[in-house]
């Protein structure tokens, strides 16, 4: 995913202005008067956030006190209450549950215990502690946080909030029912409308509140299908501290309008919701999780710079891939008939960053006029010799690419165009309308059904990106929803400051909260049940607990029996090293066969550094980082060797799926496991099963492969050997056990111009050329905001390589095949697909291992000792990253032959693996496979 610079609050004031002024989010503030408790005559400064509403009658104060000071909790609007609290423990079971408070503050009850429902009450209004000292003076006020005494009091008992299934607009046989859970609101309104968005009669609803789950409901015995609606909603915002009129959408919203202003009643059983056929199609399935090999794309790049494609309104939309003929379409049936089964697709729920209106954004095909009509403040607009009926395209292909001009250019219209990779989450479960021809209603969701129907129909799984861990917007900004219905309890907050944490990018969820956890959960249903999504991928899924992610995945399991979750295990931020609660990380999520983004093999194959700019890079090519090493200067250099030898060990573990316990001899010549394999202050191996390791070379993020290699392979390597290069990297994944993941275009050299975080570039830095004419590289200075420091290397590497890193139709093609082959091999042989640990230690073995190991080669041997391969009863595989051939001694290698798709390749240096009466021969930059019948 990509990560932006922090977005700063605004002031109260600038907020309310701003919304009402733009008339996004309804804001009307009935109780402005800010907050100004009195002490001793003087006004004390409420600067932050230390008191905690934990659980019923318990208040925690994070900080330091003095002995002897005295704790009050202040309510009401005018704070006109006092509550006495007393000194307490938290007991074991508080302390692990709020484990980033234990330790570093203090704990206090109620000294005159509360019933349930005045403390339900309580937090309707704000809250502050008081401190004062023996002499009763006030030292210091501070707000007191309540999202986990709303989860105490409204989700820890039997049929309360989390045991609500029918949250949002439903469809009855009585007529149509709203639900919204709001339990500080103190009035809630539903407001209808027609298709237009006028109001409708009745135009209102008003809700009536249950107390126990503090969900508000309204039922009318009209049947509102496909009627417009939004919730008015009267609640304090701490953020204006104010009690509010909010006019807000709903969470649970099954269906929008254009750009998400109302949501709309609507029945995902109902025919006008279905493409014809839907319910009769049958989705793909796979025997075992290991069974999977994953291709990401993301719905624009698939379509937008297609040459074939005749349609030109079905161009970066859903219905792309409903088309016959196009280059995407025919590239996708090629790696279907290869053996590739699923297709990931990057964020496809309602997000906050591009406008759904066709008019109001452009496209490279749109000519300047309508750019400069939509921002006449762009300094290409003022530049009257230009020709303003001539294309976008036009203008950027007309640009020098040794210059920023198109970069600037394209960082300009940012917000303008129809670009983003999706990671700004909106609603969590409609589908996104700017890849729809009609983004307004229903058909959003009927074109999104075909575009699964159609790759269901191609034989492959559909795979959704989700993003559960952040939201586009909080408080009170336009985009934001959830925070706007109960303030305070949706996002994770600092518990100094209580503003909303945003490590991820953006404003963070806090999922260890139910009603958090049972958004996600329900949603998630949702896509398997409704739209037959095979699989999530989940971004940043490190930051979520992992009794939710398990949860999670019993729930879709119940409505999709083999579908399967991975996502990115990083560990980071406010919630590193289980600060918060146990992460679903890499090392936590060691046998839940959920998956998770091995850096291991990544880093071994294409070099560490993932963060690194400009020489740094660089400086990081060839020896000791990453695979193309040079024998001879390994063999001179000592302290290169041992660094190499360290990367060999961590590909041979990440080989063997990142096993914790898979048994190898490493550099030292002890036999070891993989858990000994050190990879920083981390363990190389932390998987307990294939299926918790996904394998990948490249991904969205970050450079892809064909640029990181250019900043780090020498200048004098041909173009050839550097198309060699990259068929190696991608054999790794694809050869090892665990499950492969592939950039869309990695096999086809695809490049970004070194971009290193293309999510908001648009389609000139992020084209990719089913054609296979042209890989994109090269077409101007990557964006200043994420690469000005890297543009003096980058015009440095380009000089020095001589356009030895330029590549034709020739090499786009060669790479193409290469990759088929690593395909079809792949799938040949259940070998390469163990689904145990047991399995893969007793069938997996690595030879060339140890302190005299051939430098550059890497042997691995699959034997067949349960009987699963018809074919074959063994195969060994030998990855040369060296720049020549090397031949290496196997006794037995005459019991071999080069596998047939091997023998059957168009690439004559394949063809030139071969047996000999010593061992086996791999040409230079190759992985060969040999098998034994």
């Amino acid at each position: 995913m990509q990560m932006v610079g922090t977005m700063q609050k605004k002031t109260i004031s600038s907020v309310l202005l701003t919304l009402i002024l733009s008339g996004c989010g309804g804001v009307t503030s009935t109780d402005t008067q800010k907050l100004q408790p009195q002490a001793h005559n003087q006004t004390l400064d409420i600067t932050d956030s230390r008191g905690h509403f934990l659980a019923t009658n318990l208040f925690f104060y994070y900080g330091q006190l003095q002995t002897g000071d005295r704790v009050n909790v202040l309510s009401g609007l005018d704070f006109n209450a006092s509550y006495r609290l007393t000194p307490t423990e938290l007991s074991a079971e508080q302390r692990q549950k709020f484990v980033h408070l234990a330790g570093k503050g203090s704990a206090f009850t109620l000294a005159e215990p509360m019933s349930i429902k005045q403390q339900k009450q309580l937090l309707k209004g704000p809250l502050l502690l008081q401190i004062s000292d023996l002499n009763g003076v006030v030292k210091s006020i501070t707000r007191v946080q309540t999202g986990f005494a709303i989860d105490a009091l409204f989700t820890a008992g039997d049929a309360d909030a989390d045991e609500v299934n029918d949250l949002g607009s439903v469809l009855n046989a009585t007529g149509t029912q709203f639900k919204l859970w709001a339990p500080t609101a103190r009035n809630v309104n539903v407001l209808l409308f027609d298709q237009q968005k006028q109001p409708i009669s009745p135009s209102s609803l008003a809700m009536q509140f249950d107390a126990h789950t503090g969900v508000w409901v309204a039922q009318i015995d009209q049947h509102l299908n496909q009627v417009f609606y939004q919730y008015q909603i009267e609640v304090y915002h701490p953020e204006s501290q104010s009690v509010q009129t909010l006019i807000t959408t709903d969470p649970y919203s099954l269906s929008l309008s254009t750009n998400s202003e109302y949501s709309q009643v609507v029945d995902l059983n109902n025919d006008v919701s279905k493409p014809l056929g839907w319910d009769e199609q049958e989705n793909p399935t796979v025997n075992h999780p290991e069974d999977n090999v994953f291709y990401e794309l993301h719905i624009g790049d698939f379509s937008a710079s297609d040459s074939a494609l005749s349609n030109e309104a079905v161009r970066g939309k859903y219905a792309a891939f409903e088309q016959t003929n196009s280059d995407g379409i025919q590239h996708l049936k090629q790696l279907k008939s290869a053996g590739l089964n699923n297709v990931h697709l990057l964020p496809t729920f309602d997000i906050g960053t591009v406008n759904e209106d066709p008019e109001q954004r452009v496209t490279l095909n749109d000519s300047l006029a309508k750019l400069c009509r939509l921002k006449v403040t762009l300094s290409i607009c003022a530049n009257d010799s230009l020709d303003k009926s001539q294309s976008i395209a036009a203008l950027l292909t007309s640009f020098d690419v040794n210059s920023s001009d198109a970069q600037a250019l394209v960082s300009e219209m940012r917000t303008l165009d129809n670009y983003n990779w999706g990671y700004d989450p909106f609603h969590y479960t409609v589908p996104e309308g700017s890849y729809a021809q009609n983004p307004d209603g229903v058909s959003r969701i009927k074109e999104f059904r075909s575009m699964v129907m159609a790759l269901h129909n191609m034989g492959f799984r559909v795979i959704m990106d989700v993003v559960y861990n952040h939201t586009h917007q909080a408080g009170l900004e336009a985009t934001s929803v959830l925070d706007k219905i109960v303030p305070g309890y949706y996002q994770r907050l600092n518990p100094i400051t209580a503003m909303v944490e945003q490590s991820t990018c953006c404003d963070n969820t806090a999922t260890e909260r139910k009603m958090m956890a049972k958004l996600m959960q329900d949603s998630l249903v949702v896509w398997a049940r409704d739209y037959k999504i095979d699989g999530f991928r989940f971004d940043l899924m490190a930051h979520q607990p992992k009794d939710v992610m398990l949860a999670a995945r019993d729930a879709v399991s119940a409505v999709d029996a083999d579908t399967y979750f991975y996502g990115e295990g990083w560990n980071f931020g406010e919630v590193a090293n289980n600060q918060r609660f146990e992460q679903a990380s890499q090392l936590n999520l060691a046998g839940s066969e959920i998956g998770t983004f091995t850096d291991r093999l990544r880093d071994a194959v294409r070099g560490g550094g993932m963060t690194a700019s400009g020489e740094q890079i660089r400086q990081q090519q060839g020896i000791g980082n990453g695979l193309f090493t040079r024998p001879n200067e390994l063999r001179s250099k000592q302290d290169s060797k041992q660094q190499y030898l360290l990367f060999a060990d961590q590909l041979r573990v990440g080989l063997a799926a990142n096993l914790a316990t898979y048994p190898l001899r490493d550099r030292h010549d002890e036999q070891v496991t993989g858990a000994d394999v050190p990879y920083g202050d981390q363990p190389a191996g932390y998987a307990l099963d294939p299926a918790d390791t996904i394998n990948y070379v490249s991904k969205h993020d970050n450079q892809t492969l064909w640029d990181n290699h250019q900043y780090r392979i020498a200048f004098d390597v041909s173009t050839d050997d550097r198309v060699r290069m990259q068929a190696l990297s991608l054999a790794y994944p694809m050869y090892a056990q665990g499950i492969p993941f592939i950039h869309m275009g990695s096999e086809l050299l695809r490049s970004k111009s070194y971009l290193r975080d293309s999510y908001d570039y648009g389609d000139w830095f992020n084209a990719v050329d089913f054609g296979m004419q042209d890989n994109n590289y090269h077409v101007g200075l990557p964006p200043a905001e994420k690469d000005r420091q890297n543009w003096q290397i980058i015009s440095k590497i380009i000089d020095a390589n001589q356009g030895r890193d330029q590549v034709q139709a020739k090499h786009i093609q060669f790479m193409s095949d290469r990759f088929a082959e690593l395909l079809k091999i792949r799938m040949s042989s259940p070998l390469f697909r163990l689904t145990s640990a047991a399995q893969i230690e007793s069938q997996l073995r690595f030879l060339n291992t140890g302190s005299k190991q051939v430098p550059g080669l890497i042997v691995m041997q699959l034997t067949d000792r349960r009987d699963i391969d018809p074919n074959y009863q063994q195969i060994t595989v030998l990855f040369n990253s060296s720049a020549d051939a090397i031949e290496f001694d196997y006794s037995d290698a005459q019991q071999y032959q080069l596998h047939p798709v091997l023998a059957k390749s168009s690439d004559p240096i394949t063809q030139q693996h071969r047996v000999t009466n010593k061992g086996f021969v791999v040409q230079k930059f190759s992985a060969a496979v040999f098998v034994r019948r």
